[in-house]
């Protein structure tokens, strides 16, 4: 499956990184699922719940911030289809952690953010069997 994203969506996930860097910033797609397609159609920011000491190279949703996004997808109509999060000079790939942690139907996307600027961002699925993640296509739509 791919994943679309409007360009202006996908620039807010970059400088929501790029305002966390040097820790890690997270926050929620929500969107449709469109005969088989996701289109993300907005975005829910979310503070970095981890503890202070480990926010550089992790992020913490918690279970009340899900709550308040299911509550925000609902009220447009929409679904969560994944997770956002930044990689602080890093790389835009799952680490060991994010697979230990993540959900499978999900869209996981990684922006790398080097030095305070966004670098490139990739989205991924954990596998049923949670072995490992596949890539996800990100198809840029217009600004919506």
């Amino acid at each position: 499956m791919n994943i679309y994203i409007p360009e202006n969506i996908l620039q807010e996930i970059q400088a929501h990184g790029e305002k966390a860097y040097p820790e890690e910033g997270a926050g929620l797609m929500l969107g449709r699922v469109e005969e088989e397609q996701r289109i993300v159609k907005s975005l829910l920011f979310l503070d970095n719940a981890r503890e202070e000491n480990a926010r550089h190279n992790r992020y913490l949703i918690t279970a009340s911030d899900m709550l308040r996004g299911e509550h925000e997808a609902d009220s447009l109509g929409l679904s969560i289809l994944g997770i956002f999060h930044s990689h602080p000079d890093h790389p835009n790939r799952p680490s060991e952690f994010d697979r230990e942690y993540a959900i499978p139907w999900y869209s996981y996307l990684i922006t790398s953010v080097n030095q305070g600027q966004a670098t490139g961002s990739r989205c991924w699925r954990l596998q049923d069997d949670r072995s490992g993640f596949s890539p996800e296509e990100i198809i840029t739509l217009p600004a919506s």
